[in-house]
């Protein structure tokens, strides 16, 4: 008889993006004449840059060709790729790496379930809340049960205390998801010190680092001293280059990096994180990497700038123009997610309902990242212009 793994009924339902897909599309359904204005999910709506449609176009090219043909990939990534992401991710920022810590992927996700793999569910892991759903989600599948929320509320600026218990694993997002908030040099420097005093490691998510515009804010945590020591950073070209169709990350998992074994003895999980790639993971396309090296030329910094550009404009509108009318809000700086402060009287889910029905606006009701999340409200600021500035006229009007 064939079981299966309970873990997984552990899980919501449905989660929580495709949920208010469903709630989208029956709206749709039955309300034909009505244009839905999607401001709930965060995918891109530019088009690629000029320059990786180019590169993505001869490596195709490439494939059709005896010569140039290639099969299998190389399971951490091509070094065409790494070495850019070295030189323009990191060096830059004063942050030394070597080749073999950066690990090429097809999206964060499964970069962050691939790191789940290697850590033993006896682990206490402390989650943000709220709280991007799949940080939670890949822990549950893999049968934690251990996990601690660090409560994330407007009083304490969306950036919770450090833990007043032991924790082992750690998952911080800046500019963070759903809140739009970022954490200060002084703030890592915290949690970084409270890993290596407690043996703890850091899951760090830094995939929106390229919409932070304050110098202060660090755009790795490996500009913090010591960092490399007790941290994974996890980077995605999804926001940077707009590629949430094309697929394409890395991880950053470096050799310093030591974890225990049951007899107390350090492991490198650099090199079992290779194993674990190598075993589960069949390597990123080359097509793909190629489009993904196509960024960093200085064509492609340039094209891919004037859209990040285009969204933080967005962002701005969106935030000031509920500001004007009274409303409460935070993110839209620094950040692509706007967190809106629900009017008294409403829930996270109510106020989805009647953006949806009356507005025809989607949007992601706070609770749906952790109950610190009731009460307010995650706009993005990835539609396109006309479609923002329409939404946002539709939402005030609903509240004059």
């Amino acid at each position: 008889m064939a079981l299966v793994n309970e873990n997984f009924l552990r899980l919501e339902n449905d989660y929580l993006f495709s949920n208010i897909t469903n709630k989208k599309n029956e709206y749709e359904k039955n309300n034909p004449d009505k244009k839905v204005i999607n401001l709930g999910i965060g995918d891109v709506s530019l088009p690629l840059a000029s320059k990786v449609i180019e590169a993505m176009n001869k490596a195709t090219l490439e494939m059709s060709e005896k010569e140039t043909f290639k099969g299998y990939g190389i399971v951490q990534g091509y070094s065409f790729l790494i070495n850019r992401i070295l030189d323009v991710e990191y060096k830059k920022r004063g942050v030394d790496l070597e080749e073999d810590e950066v690990f090429i992927a097809s999206g964060t996700k499964g970069d962050l379930a691939g790191i789940a793999d290697l850590l033993s569910i006896d682990n206490k892991v402390a989650l943000m809340d709220p709280v991007y759903p799949a940080y939670r989600d890949v822990n549950i599948m893999m049968g934690r049960t251990n996990i601690v929320y660090l409560n994330a509320t407007e009083e304490n600026g969306f950036t919770p205390e450090l833990p007043k218990e032991h924790v082992d694993i750690i998952y911080l997002c800046s500019p963070n998801n759903p809140t739009g908030t970022v954490l200060t040099r002084k703030q890592l420097e915290a949690w970084v010190k409270y890993a290596k005093e407690n043996n703890a490691i850091i899951l760090y998510d830094s995939v929106y680092e390229v919409f932070i515009e304050d110098e202060s804010i660090p755009h790795s945590i490996y500009e913090i001293e010591g960092a490399k020591d007790v941290a994974i950073e996890f980077r995605s070209y999804s926001k940077l280059a707009g590629f949430t169709g094309v697929r394409c990350s890395f991880t950053v998992v470096p050799k310093s990096l030591k974890i225990f074994d049951s007899k107390g003895e350090q492991v490198e999980l650099n090199s079992l994180y290779r194993r674990r790639q190598s075993t589960k993971f069949g390597a990123a396309p080359y097509i793909t990497q190629r489009a993904a090296e196509a960024v960093y030329t200085e064509e492609g910094q340039k094209e891919i700038k004037e859209n990040i550009k285009y969204y933080k404009e967005n962002a701005k509108y969106i935030k000031n123009e509920f500001e004007k009318v009274g409303f409460t809000v935070y993110g839209g700086i620094n950040s692509p997610y706007i967190w809106l402060k629900i009017p008294k009287g409403m829930n996270s889910w109510e106020f989805f309902e009647k953006l949806l029905n009356e507005a025809a606006v989607v949007g992601t009701p706070g609770v749906g990242f952790g109950k610190c999340g009731e009460g307010f409200f995650r706009l993005t600021a990835f539609s396109s212009k006309e479609d923002t500035k329409e939404a946002v006229d539709r939402i005030i009007k609903l509240f004059k």
